[in-house]
C-alpha cells in the first residue's frame, strides 16, 4: 500500500509540473503573437486620425484590440456611406479596378479585414493567455497535492 500511494503522489507530481510547462508555453507564445501583431501595427503607422475619428487619444497609432475595432467599425461606416453593399456597388457587372468607386470600396473592405482580423488575433492571444494560466495555477495545484499525497504516504508508512 506504501509504494501505491508514494507512486501516486509523484505521479500527481509529475501531472502538475507538465501541466505548469505546457501552461508556461502558452503564456509565452501568445505574448510573443501580441508583441507580433503590435509591432507589424506599428510599422502600418495608422493612426485614428488618420480614419477621420477625432477625440482624445485619437492620434494615438492602431496597436491593440480596441482601437483596431474602433478603426475597423469607422471604415465599414465609410465604406457603407459608398455602397451600401458589394452587390449594390457593382449592380449587375463586374468590378472595375479602373472605377475610382469600385476601387476605393475594394481598398476599404481589404483595410476592414486587416483590422478586424488583429481583433480576432488579438482575441485569441486573451484566450492562450488565460487558458494558460489557468493551466498554471492548475499544473502548482496538482504539484502541491502530489507532495502532500507523499507526505502522507510516508506518514502512513512510518506509523505502521
Amino acid at each position: 500500500m506504501k509504494t501505491l500511494i508514494g507512486k501516486m503522489g509523484y505521479l500527481v507530481m509529475v501531472l502538475g509540473l507538465v501541466g505548469v510547462v505546457i501552461g508556461v508555453v502558452f503564456v509565452c507564445q501568445a505574448l510573443s503573437k501580441q508583441y507580433w501583431m503590435q509591432d507589424a501595427m506599428v510599422k502600418e503607422n495608422i493612426s485614428l486620425t488618420y480614419l477621420g475619428i477625432q477625440g482624445p487619444g485619437s492620434d494615438t497609432i492602431i496597436k491593440d484590440m480596441d482601437t483596431a475595432q474602433k478603426a475597423a467599425d469607422t471604415v465599414r461606416e465609410h465604406r457603407h456611406s459608398i455602397a451600401p453593399s458589394y452587390k449594390e456597388l457593382l449592380g449587375s457587372g463586374k468590378y472595375d479596378p479602373t472605377n475610382p468607386k469600385q476601387l476605393t470600396y475594394a481598398q476599404a473592405m481589404n483595410l476592414e479585414n486587416y483590422l478586424y482580423m488583429a481583433v480576432l488575433g488579438f482575441g485569441v492571444v486573451l484566450i492562450a493567455l488565460g487558458a494558460g494560466a489557468f493551466m498554471i495555477v492548475t499544473g502548482l495545484a496538482l504539484g502541491i497535492t502530489g507532495c502532500v499525497i507523499v507526505m502522507l504516504g510516508k506518514k502512513t508508512a512510518a506509523a505502521a
